[in-house]
């Protein structure tokens, strides 16, 4: 089976997918815990993701995705992995990417500092030599890159996705791997309609569709894009006939609960009321039973003083997610609520013939914990 694991780390994103055949996926890098600190309550992220790969005997992983290069999704990822572009960021027990997925605007952002600035370059290198990556999409300016450095696009195709497509490799559900996975975001002519990149809206949002014994499971990643963007990826779905690539049994919901992925014109006073398009996909494509997942710190209490941070997660975005799992016979569920403040363990969802079920990995015994079962490569 499949099994998806969400890491406790505030308002920040690493998601591991491991995949029925053995392969496994990470979906971003962020380590927020203070180096250090016995009492931070974030997950030891290159801990526990190091444990998880020495028990399946292996140093890597088969796809490593950014889905955009802010903090909350790159953290410290230039002291974890190894990059082939970084002689000084090789060897000494880094963990190795053998594909690497990015935005076209990863490749083409100027201006980056630090962990993004890292990832920009390997991802630079990495196109330029023609293997070990994948990018979304073929904005305009991809191409004025590839002509900077002296290759042409119509060369590098192989290696480019476009929204509304299928990744190559992850695109049979009768596979050994039993998975699909669809790009829906970002879209070459919202980059080329901008002198500059916003990562927030050029970032990848992708549905992943699990096959179990003939049942399948959809799960959709919406990353950080906000309700204007969501709105255009709903347009290009029906436009297309697409909708049922926007189906969802399990949601990891956009942008750690805020209301602006919901409707940024309006957070309301106790419920945030979404705009009509971000309403046609978290209700009209729910399943029954759905789990809306928030990679995000505890929900703020009303009248709190985290109620008052303009910083997600939102109260009122919680509120409408609640309604939404409450027609269905759903699960809300917040990665920092399902983590103890001393401990902080991540929750899993395994896709299996039933479908999608939820555990929150500190609910566990401890010897039961222990002893779950990892796939090997």
């Amino acid at each position: 089976m499949a099994t998806l694991t969400f890491h406790p780390l505030g308002n920040a994103d690493s998601t591991r997918i491991d995949l029925k055949d053995g392969r496994k996926i990470l979906v971003d890098y962020a380590d927020m815990r203070t180096p250090g600190d016995p009492s931070s309550p974030y997950i030891d992220l290159p801990t526990a993701l190091d444990a998880d790969l020495r028990s399946a005997r292996r140093d890597y992983f088969d796809v490593v995705i950014f889905t955009h290069l802010d903090k909350d999704h790159t953290n410290r990822a230039g002291d974890f992995f190894h990059f082939e572009r970084f002689a000084s960021r090789q060897g000494n027990g880094r963990i190795k990417m053998r594909d690497l997925w990015v935005p076209a605007a990863a490749l083409t952002e100027e201006g980056c500092e630090g962990d993004a600035e890292i990832i920009r370059q390997e991802a630079r290198h990495r196109f330029i030599e023609g293997k070990g990556i994948r990018v979304f999409s073929r904005p305009g300016r991809l191409e004025d890159f590839c002509k900077r450095n002296g290759i042409r696009l119509a060369d590098r195709l192989h290696l480019v996705t476009d929204a509304g497509k299928l990744v190559p490799g992850y695109d049979d559900l009768n596979a050994a791997g039993g998975v699909e996975i669809f790009i829906h975001n970002p879209m070459a002519w919202r980059l080329n309609d901008r002198e500059v990149e916003e990562r927030n809206q050029d970032a990848v949002v992708f549905q992943a569709t699990f096959r179990e014994f003939g049942t399948d499971t959809k799960v959709l990643f919406a990353s950080d894009v906000d309700d204007v963007t969501i709105g255009q990826i709903v347009e290009a779905s029906k436009k297309h006939g697409n909708e049922d690539r926007l189906g969802w049994h399990v949601f990891k919901i956009a942008h750690h609960c805020s209301y602006k992925s919901l409707n940024s014109a309006d957070k309301g006073n106790e419920k945030t009321t979404p705009t009509e398009d971000v309403r046609w996909l978290c209700e009209d494509k729910a399943e029954m039973r759905g789990i809306i997942v928030s990679t995000s710190e505890i929900i703020p209490g009303k009248g709190s003083d985290d109620d008052k941070d303009v910083q997600p997660p939102h109260r009122q975005a919680a509120n409408y997610y609640r309604d939404v799992v409450a027609t269905i016979d759903g699960q809300f569920e917040v990665t920092m609520e399902n983590s103890p403040r001393r401990n902080p363990k991540a929750c899993q969802i395994s896709i299996t013939v039933a479908g999608a079920s939820f555990v929150a990995m500190a609910m566990l015994p401890v010897d039961f914990a222990a002893a779950k079962p990892m796939r090997a490569g």
